[in-house]
């Protein structure tokens, strides 16, 4: 069977980040640019390789002083390594309820590291223009400190500032590509 490529649509798609502050409450942070894309052999996307790149100077969490923070070498360190990267290894249809796993190699500040992401399948449809676009919900959990994101903050009562869990959640749109 022939491949087929598939391209993000990034003006119906979004990654967000969320990470407890204070150990109360949480921030969230998204990334405007970034580009992902997919190879299929199939039209349940199961076996798919997928990849995909963040610009870390798009990095937003409506907080410009926190977002220079976050692009410090305190965190990402944008000055030296501008992205991160994802590349999968396996892509699982687990049910037929649209329900997957996917693994792959997650590139923050140099370091690679294997993460596993819960996705869900939304299907495919044709566009109102005839494109054919597919749909999925990807979320799962990360310890930044895997990556060197260690800065933290001790505060009076014990407790850090900000928690070592980061959450990501994404909604995905691709477009097959002729």
């Amino acid at each position: 069977m022939a491949t087929t490529q598939w391209a993000l649509d990034p003006t119906h798609s979004e990654i967000q980040f969320k990470v407890k502050h204070l150990m109360i409450t949480t921030v969230t942070g998204n990334f405007k640019a970034f580009t992902a894309q997919a190879q299929t052999e199939n039209d349940d996307f199961s076996g798919a390789n997928i990849s995909f790149q963040a610009d870390i100077n798009s990095l937003d969490t409506n907080n410009e002083q926190r977002d220079g923070h976050l692009k410090s070498a305190d965190f990402f360190d944008a000055e030296n390594f501008a992205h991160l990267s994802f590349e999968s290894t396996k892509f699982e249809k687990l049910d037929n309820e649209g329900n997957y796993k996917l693994a792959g190699n997650l590139t923050i500040k140099g370091v690679t590291q294997p993460v596993v992401l819960d996705a869900e399948f939304g299907g495919t449809q044709k566009d109102p223009w005839g494109q054919t676009k597919a749909g999925f919900t990807l979320n799962g959990k990360i310890n930044r400190k895997n990556w060197n994101l260690n800065w933290n903050a001790t505060l009076e009562t014990g407790g850090v500032l900000v928690s070592d869990e980061v959450r990501i959640l994404g909604e995905i749109q691709l477009t097959k590509q002729a």
